[in-house]
């Protein structure tokens, strides 16, 4: 079985240039600043690349209801595809945190619904990074293939 532990190699990193891979995290980052966060004070920002190389941007949302709040990443995911976009291609990650925190299992599902191999970027305020594939995050996953 494939490690879920994110590699850090020249084919993860050069499947998207470094220019596409900035322009993310940036837009991750501003997105956190849009954060609704009262309870948690946990403000992430994602920003997601489309198949037509377009940049959704989403922050996470909380809830007084807390099992109602969306986390950032799928907010950029669900605002990707309801501009009808079907195909993800890279998702990053901006965590107000020293090391970087990867998507959590329910987002993790949900970027494998439209990239199961997207790149995954997590950044945060320190300079570590994590650069992985979306199938190593989650190998063996549950998907639209297991419903034909």
């Amino acid at each position: 079985m494939k490690s879920a532990r994110p590699r850090h190699t020249a084919a993860v990193t050069m499947s998207l240039p470094s220019s596409s891979r900035r322009r993310l995290l940036t837009a991750a980052r501003a997105a956190a600043k849009t954060a609704y966060a009262p309870y948690s004070r946990f403000r992430v920002g994602a920003a997601v690349l489309a198949g037509s190389g377009k940049i959704f941007t989403g922050a996470n949302v909380e809830n007084a209801s807390y099992g109602l709040s969306n986390c950032a990443e799928r907010t950029a995911i669900f605002s990707a595809v309801a501009a009808g976009e079907r195909k993800i291609v890279a998702v990053a990650v901006y965590t107000p945190t020293r090391a970087p925190t990867p998507p959590c299992g329910a987002c993790r599902q949900v970027i494998n619904e439209f990239g199961p191999r997207a790149m995954v970027l997590c950044a945060c305020r320190g300079r570590e990074r994590i650069e992985t594939t979306l199938d190593r995050l989650l190998p063996a996953a549950f998907g639209p293939k297991n419903l034909r």
